[in-house]
């Protein structure tokens, strides 16, 4: 992490993640990018659905391969990238054959690193290969749920998950949320720990950069007015005024459960989370 001398009062707490094993001057390929229109968390009828959302700065969408279907042709790490939509870095590589691809950086690959996605790849960081061929204790990251439809699991910065056990067709993985859950063992995931796991130690440290970073002022429940809000209302600093937690359309929260009772992935989970 990176520390600023307390210049200004924003400046005292503000901290952000080291850059420097990024490749200096490396550039968004054109092929492997574009622009994606901004909502601000409106739909198609210009109504807000998800508050909060608004402005921040122009960014370039990476298309990312999270399927890294490209089995058994060898590539080289090209550069190390940050990717403005996620908060694990991104790895530039290029195959034998020329074609270059963004994928998921895990934590410890170097530039000129080799890569494999196979069925029979060597168990080694970056690897990609079946969940039924990794060891029990082994992390990995970019699980697939539905053979063939890419990694939907564990993408996020400094994540792993944990393979538990292989049985009966099934790899039992322990999630980082400590949820744990059975995926069919021909499915493939990638070996190791995502980078950057400092990630989560970052202090935004002033109002103005979580504007940069499309996120508009969140306003306390209890500041509202009581047709805004069922906490609004009252004299000063009053008491919540109702039994139950709720949001601002009166659903409960706090403890409540929000999983879908009918939903298709159940039966696959063994231990949900705490």
């Amino acid at each position: 992490m990176k520390n600023y001398h307390p210049s200004t009062p924003s400046r005292r707490h503000l901290t952000v993640v080291t850059y420097s094993l990024l490749t200096k001057g490396a550039r968004p390929l054109k092929g492997l990018s574009k622009r994606l229109k901004k909502h601000a968390g409106r739909n198609n009828q210009g109504r807000i659905t998800v508050r909060h959302q608004g402005g921040g700065n122009k960014i370039l969408y990476r298309l990312v391969d999270f399927k890294q279907d490209k089995f058994d042709i060898p590539a080289k790490l090209e550069t190390l990238e940050y990717d403005p939509y996620r908060s694990a870095f991104i790895a530039r590589v290029i195959f034998v054959d020329g074609e270059r691809r963004y994928i998921l950086a895990p934590q410890g690959l170097k530039i000129g690193d080799k890569i494999i996605s196979s069925a029979e790849a060597p168990l080694v960081v970056g690897n990609r290969t079946q969940l039924k061929r990794i060891p029990v204790g082994t992390f990995v990251y970019n699980v697939e749920v539905i053979k063939g439809r890419g990694g939907k699991l564990v993408r996020s910065a400094g994540s792993s998950a944990q393979v538990l056990a292989n049985e009966n067709g099934y790899t039992q993985i322990q999630l980082p949320s400590k949820e744990t859950r059975k995926i069919p063992w021909d499915n493939y995931a990638s070996l190791g720990q995502l980078s950057n796991p400092e990630h989560n130690s970052i202090t935004i440290g002033k109002a103005g950069r979580s504007r940069w970073l499309n996120i508009r002022p969140t306003v306390r429940g209890s500041a509202m007015n009581p047709r805004d809000q069922p906490y609004g209302g009252g004299e000063g600093r009053s008491k919540r005024g109702t039994k139950r937690p709720k949001t601002k359309w009166g659903k409960i929260t706090g403890g409540h459960r929000t999983r879908n009772k009918k939903k298709w992935s159940n039966k696959f989970i063994i231990k949900r989370r705490k």
